[in-house]
């Protein structure tokens, strides 16, 4: 995951740690900002997951939200990574609802 740096020229010292603070808690209860959906695309044998916040060095970790996106998982797989998007090679079939969500990290 990557965190803003926050320039201390653009603040004070107090509003800079409070800031700081405010982004520290955020991630222990829970606010991370980490995560996403995607469908696989039909009649495709790849889907690219258009994510402003995905880091080419990141990994995505992706699990199924229906039965039939479960089925594809066999066949599934990371295929490409960069700034702003990750491509999922897959089988090429008719089926719509191959939903995913996925975290990422990095």
């Amino acid at each position: 995951m990557s965190i803003p740096r926050v320039a201390l020229r653009n603040f004070d010292k107090d509003q800079a740690i409070t800031r700081h603070a405010e982004s520290i808690n955020g991630l222990i209860d829970g606010r991370a900002d980490v995560v996403g959906d995607f469908t696989l695309t039909a009649g495709a044998t790849s889907t690219v997951v258009s994510d402003n916040k995905f880091e080419s060095g990141m990994v995505p970790v992706w699990v199924p939200k229906s039965a039939t996106a479960a089925t594809a998982m066999t066949a599934l797989f990371l295929s490409a990574r960069a700034q702003g998007s990750f491509t999922v090679t897959h089988n090429n079939t008719a089926d719509v609802d191959r939903t995913f969500a996925y975290v990422r990290f990095g």
